[in-house]
């Protein structure tokens, strides 16, 4: 194809994995496959890594194959190098797609189908049963092979045609690419693959090719013809139009000039569930018995091959719900009702693409539940891309998500892609979404609502196909009361909520999260593997942790740090533990009584000789005042210091 320096050609898919994605053939050479690292690339096993590519040289463009495992397909043919035209459409892996040029991509969508009006045959078609349909008997084959060149030439087609389609996993993928076969095979100017639920009435999905238009351009189907191969199950033929008057007077085929119809029925399990319709305006070129007897072999291929792809889709939906029930990826550690309930949650979310607001706790693992719906969603493959809104300045952060053009401030040498920009087609976590400005609040809600943003210093609107997560330890309602939070900016992202629960209301998973840390933390020291003590556990079932499972990990990596016995012991654990636990019947009970009933008895000794006020007392024991503080707070003694704690000498 030669286009005007105004033009610029784009491949934009039309069916299978690449639908409604596309690339503009700007640049010298595009590569397509499954390696991220194509200009397009999507995660399609048919495809290769390096699939095929399109060259510009001057005005002109080229498709190469690049030695692909299961080949590259312009116009149903496969093809080592090819000059790209106009509206082709080249085939890879399960998906079609078409060259176009600018202003025309509206065009990518299949062609209308139109059932004309009904009208009764006036004369005796060619009816074609499955009987007499000699592809569908090998022996009559065998029989008759050596009488015609032609029916050497139909078979070898067939042929290709059943090599060429038994592979492909997508439905829509295989109409298109199989109408792209069909014409080779028989001189039809316009093609329809019409599927039904219940005759005529019940038309559920088509898709149609006009050669000479070209997709976008509808195709009438006549009425009266698909209603017969319905009813009789049976192909049909009509050489002549013309010849007859009920067909040669209808409005639309009149119009249009149709010369020859031919129409088969596509049969699974003894249902007939669609129709391969087909018509040439060319009297030069008219529809004949060898080719009904043709596509009577194609649609029988093409029954088996969509109840291959049903059965197919059906086993990968079956595969894909034991995978999430069985093999839920997630970091998370425990099995009590709240974690089997998240899992259950993200199991429910994660296809979808909804967006999630995780609240709770500091140190109760959102972000994990953020990366586990990320991982089991359809955008796993694409980035996951964290940032924490409490961590930058309001300017930097803007730059730091939106990104900035080259000269948007001083210090902006060179443009950048902000974090939206580098997650599309994956998933933007936005962790402390509370802490995040009411200026950015403002240009967040334009990404929720439009799904488009400007980079600062930009003028131009930039698309960003992206999923978001959001979390936060505050209640947003009460932030919205309290005006540090937008109201409409909290309903866009409460979609979804999932609260993660505290430690100390999941007491059962604590044995086990400590488990996982030991282990975690003896590879990350390079230190023997510990076992945790009796004595120990019992320390760490009765803390109430308020840092959570993050506090719970830096215990954890302490005590397998210091600790020097053999197995980890309550002395190895943070002096909060001991301080604030009851200790523990039978073994260490003794010892850790002792030191915390010590510990009781010299803080009341100095409080008792400082006359309650705590700074006086700290000074009696060597320690900061806010040290003796959190002591009193741990032995529970709170109630024995005078109100205020300071006393009138230090005013």
């Amino acid at each position: 194809m030669t286009v005007s320096a105004g033009d610029h050609p784009k491949l934009i898919g039309i069916s299978g994995p690449f639908k409604d994605r596309g690339v503009s053939l700007t640049s010298a050479e595009i590569s397509i496959g499954r390696d991220p690292a194509n200009h397009l690339w999507i995660t399609d096993p048919m495809l290769s890594r390096q699939h095929c590519a399109i060259r510009r040289a001057d005005e002109h463009f080229t498709i190469c194959d690049l030695g692909s495992r299961n080949g590259t397909l312009v116009n149903g043919k496969r093809i080592s190098e090819q000059a790209l035209h106009h509206r082709d459409q080249v085939a890879i892996g399960d998906s079609v797609l078409v060259f176009l040029t600018e202003g025309e991509v509206s065009q990518s969508q299949s062609s209308r189908v139109e059932l004309t009006e009904t009208a009764e045959l006036a004369i005796a078609p060619t009816m074609l049963r499955a009987a007499d349909a000699i592809y569908l008997q090998p022996d009559r084959i065998l029989a008759t092979l050596p009488e015609t060149d032609r029916m050497a030439r139909d078979l070898n087609t067939l042929l290709k045609i059943a090599n060429g389609i038994g592979a492909i996993r997508d439905r829509e993928s295989l109409v298109w690419q199989l109408l792209g076969m069909i014409f080779d095979v028989v001189p039809a100017e316009r093609g329809a693959i019409l599927y039904f639920s219940d005759g005529i009435e019940g038309l559920d999905s088509a898709i149609a090719w006009d050669r000479l238009e070209g997709p976008g351009n509808p195709v009438r189907v006549s009425r009266s013809v698909v209603q017969r191969v319905l009813r009789e199950r049976a192909g049909l033929l009509v050489r002549d139009v013309d010849m007859d008057d009920s067909l040669s007077k209808t409005p639309t085929l009149k119009s249009l000039q149709i010369r020859s119809l031919l129409c088969v029925p596509l049969t699974v399990s003894d249902k007939v569930i669609g129709v391969i319709y087909l018509d040439s305006r060319k009297s030069t070129q008219q529809f004949d018995a060898n080719h009904l007897q043709v596509m009577s072999g194609v649609a029988n291929l093409t029954s088996l091959a969509l109840e291959n792809i049903r059965h197919w889709e059906q086993l990968r939906e079956e595969n894909r719900c034991l995978r999430a029930e069985i093999e839920l990826e997630h970091g998370m550690v425990g099995s009590s009702p709240r974690i089997r309930e998240i899992l259950d949650v993200i199991q429910r979310v994660a296809p979808t693409t909804s967006t999630v607001l995780i609240q709770g706790e500091s140190g109760t693992g959102k972000e994990l539940v953020a990366r586990a719906i990320h991982c089991n969603s359809p955008r796993a493959e694409r980035p996951f891309v964290a940032i924490n809104c409490a961590a930058l300045t309001e300017s930097l952060l803007e730059s730091e998500v939106f990104g900035h053009e080259k000269g948007a401030f001083t210090g902006a040498l060179a443009q950048k892609k902000g974090k939206i920009e580098v997650a599309d087609g994956g998933t933007l976590f936005l962790d402390e979404i509370s802490e995040l400005a009411l200026g950015l609040q403002a240009k967040l809600l334009r990404v929720l609502q439009e799904r488009e943003f400007e980079r600062v210093g930009g003028t131009r609107s930039i698309k960003a196909d992206v999923r978001v997560l959001a979390a936060t330890n505050k209640s947003l309602p009460e932030c919205v009361q309290g005006g540090s939070f937008r109201g409409d900016l909290f309903y866009r992202l409460n979609v979804v909520t999932i609260t993660t629960p505290p430690l100390r209301d999941r007491r059962e998973d604590i044995a086990a999260l400590a488990e996982s840390f030991v282990e975690k933390a003896s590879k990350k020291c390079n230190v023997r593997r510990k076992k945790l003590s009796q004595a120990a556990h019992s320390l760490l079932m009765q803390y109430d942790w308020p840092g959570n499972v993050r506090e719970l990990e830096n215990a954890i990596e302490r005590a397998v740090v210091l600790g020097a016995a053999e197995e980890i012991l309550p002395e190895d654990l943070p002096d909060t533990l001991v301080e604030t636990s009851s200790p523990a019947s039978n073994v260490g009970a003794n010892y850790l009584g002792a030191i915390k009933e010590n510990k009781k008895q010299l803080v009341l000794q100095a409080l008792e000789q400082a006359n309650g006020y705590y700074v006086d007392a700290a000074k009696i024991l060597g320690l900061h005042p806010n040290s003796l503080l959190r002591l009193v707070r741990n032995l529970g003694l709170k109630s024995v210091i005078k109100p205020g704690g300071v006393p009138p000498s230090s005013n």
